[in-house]
């Protein structure tokens, strides 16, 4: 599932301006939060608690184990606690078979599958779902089948149990069973990947018609995306038909035409080269796990999100995507060294590389190494792939390198721009004091998407910044208001136009209503601070002003509320700015 730059320009955020959340490139794989147990790690438990010979002493060792990603020690731990208490034997041996999975020790969760009295329903079914994935990954699989029936896996897992089914199937030498598409009542997740499954078993099994008729129903939409098409694609290219699978691969480059994956694809089959070689079984295996596990992240059941992506990578340890996902997890649960360990997994040359030092990189930024991030960004642009470059840019625009931003964003620019490339290099030039190139950039920007709720904000205020075209500004962020009524940044812009027009009384209103929805935002503070004293609420504006203080404001500002507060105030109001006629 290749991480384009089409897809990465609508996910992230440009982290240099407050006032716009431009998207660009930066993390394609919507982060999940996962929740991390905090417990002491074995070598504090000990200076605490000398001898932690105890079950209780064992468990806390094992926590900080399992922490400090030292799965096989921590799995130690709770066996040790879990033979010394026979009280909790169910807890522990339930914790210790979690341990084992979340932390990708598939065999040793599998071996200890609770299955007694005393563990609980839903363990025993992930204890299922573990033993069949690990039957089919150390050549047991006919034992699997009966594990992946929806009795056995139950309510939760049926997704995985009805997309795993028909491989568990093939792999166990059963071929009808193989080839029964799986379903689940208006299940689209179900729906989709049983027949792209299906199409792929279809050909292992030389049923080549039947295999391409699920594919044309795949790819027979308007945007099918890139999963179907490749998959097309390769079985068109494996049957010698390289002129169709360069048709159904220009397809796909209609809706993403900066699409890696579809181009390496297309250049491959135009070149006569080697096709790719058919799914193998484990592969589809695993790949059946993938679209579960985004679907429990999108409905916050991380813990099996996270067992699922394991699970998968049990099946196949070269499942870029699943690697990227767990290093997503790993960072938002705030573990960067098992994060960064998951993102260098990818190989130079595999179409998730660049997504993958992107996600590196930028988890050195976060944790305030700019120069480690800037460095891993120059690498991977070097090698000039698109994806690498939008994301220099935005690290060098993230560590106020504004200048060089908008060179790189120049250099992958093209004769027809994205309007979200203007867009940044627009907001790279105006940081850089260069108003006039950043101005030219929004606007044509603007021209090529009219609607977009943070490109009218932030061109408005810019505008209104300057007191430049205030009717016009002021109708621009409107609009973004009225797109986005819960930003406290625009519900600022639309304040600040009122103050810059002279309602006073107007701004006030606006500008605590996005203080409200922003409380710890310096900017808007401050502007509600001036607005304040404008209307005569003294006492207010400077509780506003030092209230910025203790907001961490950028030095700019710091110095302006503080040249305020020292004079006792603002000096008088000018006349209303005049609309700039341009």
């Amino acid at each position: 599932m290749a991480v384009v730059l089409a897809a990465r320009l609508e996910t992230a955020e440009i982290p240099s301006m407050r006032r716009s959340a431009l998207p660009l490139a930066g993390l394609a794989i919507p982060l999940v939060l996962l929740a991390a147990c905090a417990s002491p790690s074995d070598q504090a438990f000990e200076e605490l608690n000398p001898g932690p010979s105890s079950p209780y002493g064992l468990f806390l060792a094992g926590q900080g184990a399992l922490n400090d990603g030292r799965s096989q020690q921590a799995s130690a731990y709770f066996d040790q606690a879990a033979a010394g208490d026979a009280d909790d034997e169910g807890m522990l041996s339930e914790r210790a078979f979690t341990a084992a999975l979340l932390s990708g020790d598939i065999p040793r969760a599998a071996a200890m599958a609770p299955s007694g009295p005393n563990a609980s329903d839903a363990t025993k079914r992930l204890g299922r779902l573990t033993q069949a994935v690990e039957a089919m990954a150390s050549g047991k699989p006919k034992l699997a089948p009966p594990l992946l029936k929806p009795e056995s896996v139950g309510y939760l897992h049926r997704q995985v149990g009805a997309l795993m089914s028909p491989w568990a199937a093939a792999m166990a030498g059963d071929q009808e069973g193989a080839l029964v598409r799986p379903t689940i009542r208006n299940d689209k997740v179900v729906e989709f990947f049983g027949l792209l499954g299906q199409a792929a078993l279809y050909e292992r099994a030389r049923r080549y018609d039947e295999a391409e008729t699920d594919y044309k129903t795949l790819t027979g939409i308007d945007d099918p995306g890139d999963m179907p098409v490749l998959a097309y694609g390769g079985f068109l290219e494996r049957r010698g038909r390289r002129a169709d699978a360069i048709a159904i691969y220009d397809k796909g480059l209609a809706s993403a035409p900066q699409n890696q994956a579809l181009l390496t694809a297309r250049a491959r089959a135009a070149a006569s080269k080697a096709a790719p070689a058919a799914v193998a079984l484990k592969e589809g295996a695993a790949a059946a796990l993938i679209a579960p596990a985004a679907s429990m992240m999108a409905a916050r059941q991380n813990q099996n999100s996270l067992a699922y992506l394991r699970l998968a990578l049990r099946l196949d340890p070269q499942r870029n995507e699943a690697w990227l996902m767990v290093g997503d997890m790993m960072q938002a649960a705030g573990d960067l060294e098992a994060a960064r360990a998951a993102y260098a997994r990818p190989k130079a040359g595999s179409p998730e590389y660049d997504a993958a030092q992107a996600k590196l990189a930028w988890s050195y930024q976060s944790a305030g190494d700019g120069e480690t991030a800037l460095n891993l960004a120059r690498q991977a642009a070097a090698r000039g792939g698109t994806d690498a470059q939008v994301t220099l840019a935005d690290l060098l625009r993230a560590n106020e390198k504004f200048g060089e931003s908008a060179e790189v964003l120049s250099r992958v620019m093209g004769p027809q721009p994205d309007w979200r490339l203007l867009y940044a290099r627009g907001v790279a030039y105006d940081q850089a004091g260069d108003w006039t190139k950043g101005e030219a950039d929004l606007q044509a920007a603007l021209k090529l998407r009219p609607d977009d709720p943070e490109l009218l904000n932030y061109l408005g205020y810019s505008w209104i910044d300057r007191g430049q075209r205030l009717d016009e500004a002021l109708g621009m962020v409107q609009r973004a208001v009225g797109e986005n009524p819960r930003s406290g940044a625009m519900v600022d812009s639309l304040g600040w136009a009122y103050y810059r027009l002279g309602d006073y009384k107007k701004a006030v209103e606006t500008l605590e209503s996005a203080v409200e929805l922003s409380a710890g935002e310096p900017d808007i503070n401050d502007h509600l601070g001036d607005a304040y004293w404008r209307v005569g609420r003294r006492d207010e504006a400077l509780f506003q002003w030092k209230r910025v203080l203790t907001l961490d404001p950028d030095p700019k500002l710091k110095a302006a509320v503080e040249a305020k507060v020292a004079a006792g105030g603002l000096p008088p109001a000018p006349p209303p700015a005049q609309v700039a006629k341009q």
